[in-house]
């Protein structure tokens, strides 16, 4: 038997390695371009259902004061609301709101049991971020004296 290049004639027949790697290049260009990219979540204002109706008032602020011995007196945007009413009115507020946005005011003496009560009704009417409004500092603080 002989061999016709000899030993040192070797050669790598690599046509199927180049079709093998272009199938797979097609492959990756497919799955990429049906990818879907996630871009930033936005909340889009939407417009009024009834154009006679007034917009809500953009910010919700919730104020607890001090009422002697007795729980809080709450007022939501100035108006006074029982504690028994309190959830119901704030689901009636949220009901049709994009921004889900409440802020909270309370004297500096009410406790942080009725502000805590406060928070997890605001949460249970679909409130998804409650801030807290704090007393301005005096100006010498600011100053940094």
């Amino acid at each position: 038997m002989a061999f016709s290049g000899g030993p040192n004639s070797a050669e790598i027949n690599i046509t199927p390695l180049i079709d093998i790697l272009l199938v797979l290049i097609i492959v990756f260009m497919v799955v990429v371009s049906m990818s879907k990219q996630q871009g930033v979540e936005a909340q889009i204002p939407q417009p009024a259902q009834d154009s006679r109706v007034p917009p809500p008032e953009r910010t919700i602020v919730i104020e607890l004061r001090v009422n002697g011995d007795a729980a809080p007196d709450l007022k939501i945007n100035e108006q006074n609301v029982s504690w028994q009413n309190l959830q119901s009115k704030l689901d009636d507020i949220f009901a049709s709101r994009v921004e889900k946005v409440a802020f909270i005011q309370a004297d500096k003496d009410v406790l942080f049991e009725p502000i805590a009560e406060v928070i997890a009704t605001a949460h249970d009417a679909g409130v998804a971020h409650v801030g807290l409004i704090t007393a301005p500092l005096p100006q010498m603080a600011q100053a940094g004296r």
